[in-house]
């Protein structure tokens, strides 16, 4: 047997145990530069018969959810639920609707139901890359500071609220 033939199955074995530890680290969730700092800048529209907000009105004094969503965005339909579960127990919600038609947004919420406490278009896109956002949906828990807690990126479903958003909510109270 000629050593060129072991090379090929060798390299195989090498990439497929690198993909299966590269895949298992346990680590699913993407870095975010915006963690520790402040709520940056938000240059954004009205959003049709919403109020909407500024970045001073995200520094209050109280803990708060920012989410990225929009009407043509199915994981945002998914994770609508758990938003309107959030806002009944009272924690505020202030919503970015992200490149999104004014009046397909409108009709989403008048479907769904409106858990957010205001709602900004985002457009252009601009706000969601001075956010640092991947996608939609993202959610950001935001201390009474105006500081960054944590960052989401993807719905919150199933054992989400309670694994991961629930705690930064306490971690920025």
């Amino acid at each position: 047997m000629k050593p060129l033939m072991i090379l090929p199955p060798v390299v195989f074995a090498g990439l497929a145990l690198m993909f299966y530890f590269g895949m298992n680290r346990g680590d699913d969730q993407l870095a975010s530069t915006r963690e520790g700092g402040p709520v940056p800048a938000l240059t954004v529209a009205e959003f049709p018969g919403e109020p909407g907000f500024t970045v001073g009105e995200l520094a209050d004094g109280e803990v708060k959810l920012v989410n990225f969503w929009a009407s043509w965005c199915a994981p945002c339909r998914a994770e609508h639920e758990y938003l309107m579960a959030f806002a009944e127990e009272g924690i505020p919600i202030y919503g970015i609707n992200y490149k999104d038609e004014p009046a397909n947004g409108r009709k989403f919420l008048d479907d769904l139901g409106n858990p957010f406490t205001a709602v900004v278009s985002d457009e252009s896109g601009r706000t969601g890359i001075d956010w640092g956002l991947y996608g939609v949906p993202e959610t950001f828990v935001v201390d009474g500071d105006g500081v960054i807690v944590k960052r989401f990126a993807g719905p919150i479903t199933g054992a989400i609220p309670d694994t991961v958003i629930r705690p930064a909510i306490d971690a920025a109270r």
